[in-house]
């Protein structure tokens, strides 16, 4: 499928947190298997990148938060826009996790900036300045972050094998999104298939709100359908070492990947809850957070589950 319109890009690229996560754990199996590390053997699907000085604990049992972010950009972009935020929070005593999705045109206090603008522009200064933004505006600390494009959802998507999702809504944007399915109805989605499924927010009553559920609840399928496929131990090594051949890994050593992998295999997918935050009209077309945003996000950092809300 061809996008010519790039403000209908990529707010769209949620596969991606939950593959990257197992894909870690599998390529250090890799490498303690051959003594090899296949990182950036091909063209690179997504990137995994540390915050700052945030530091994850080998056995985690405070909440742990991470950023997903989906960009606009396309091969040989240097400036993208963040156009899918999701921030996760895990709770490893719980064994449950959050995902906050942010609408990209959020307004938010950027770092370094006066005033402030739609929160997926602090991606034009990077995936770490994108986290900051989202850590301020929540009130957390994120100590990793990891971002994919167009090319590298459909990849990502298509080398586990596709996806299974039932669909909440109607869809009918043949001419938009290309996305065409029925309410009630479960699909086996490849890429192309799941970046339509993403991308549609034409035709859905929010708008954007809801296409930035939509993501969220593809994480939790992701998630569901790598746990259903239960390769194996073989199977799985050969699966995630493909997609560990497409990761970019910056200030990240092994023994933080592995922690990574293993947090993310702990997650049941029944035990992870999906809330857009709370927006509504603002200052131009930034969206102003409404209702009881504060508190939603006082509920969800204290230990990354929403108890109240």
């Amino acid at each position: 499928m061809t996008v010519t319109r790039r403000g209908l890009l990529v707010s769209t690229f949620v596969g991606a947190p939950l593959c990257v996560l197992l894909a870690i754990a599998l390529v250090i199996g890799l490498f303690l298997t051959t003594g090899r590390l296949p990182f950036a053997t091909g063209a690179t699907w997504f990137t995994v990148t540390k915050v700052g000085e945030a530091h994850f604990s080998d056995e985690p049992t405070e909440p742990f938060f991470f950023l997903v972010v989906g960009n606009d950009g396309r091969t040989g972009d240097k400036v993208t826009r963040g156009d899918a935020l999701h921030l996760i929070g895990v709770n490893p005593s719980l064994h449950s996790a959050t995902i906050l999705d942010i609408p990209r045109d959020t307004g938010a206090v950027i770092p370094g900036k006066s005033g402030t603008d739609k929160i997926n522009a602090a991606m034009n200064g990077g995936l770490e300045l994108e986290a900051q933004t989202v850590a301020k505006l929540v009130g957390v600390q994120i100590p990793y972050a990891i971002t994919t494009d167009f090319d590298g959802f459909i990849a990502m998507v298509d080398g586990i094998g596709g996806v299974d999702q039932t669909v909440a809504q109607d869809m009918n944007d043949p001419d938009g999104s290309g996305a065409v399915f029925t309410a009630g109805a479960s699909y086996h989605m490849g890429g192309d298939t799941a970046l339509r499924f993403n991308r549609d927010r034409h035709d859905m009553p929010r708008g954007d709100l809801d296409r930035s559920g939509n993501q969220g609840t593809f994480i939790v399928s992701a998630l569901a359908q790598l746990r259903k496929n239960n390769l194996g131990a073989a199977g799985t090594l050969k699966a995630l070492a493909t997609l560990g051949a497409h990761a970019q890994i910056q200030g990240l050593g092994l023994a933080d990947l592995y922690r990574l992998g293993r947090l993310a295999l702990s997650i049941d997918p029944a035990k992870i809850r999906n809330v857009v935050i709370p927006v509504g009209s603002g200052s131009g077309t930034q969206l102003q957070l409404s209702g009881d945003a504060a508190g939603l996000f006082a509920d969800f950092a204290d230990d990354a589950v929403l108890q109240t809300h």
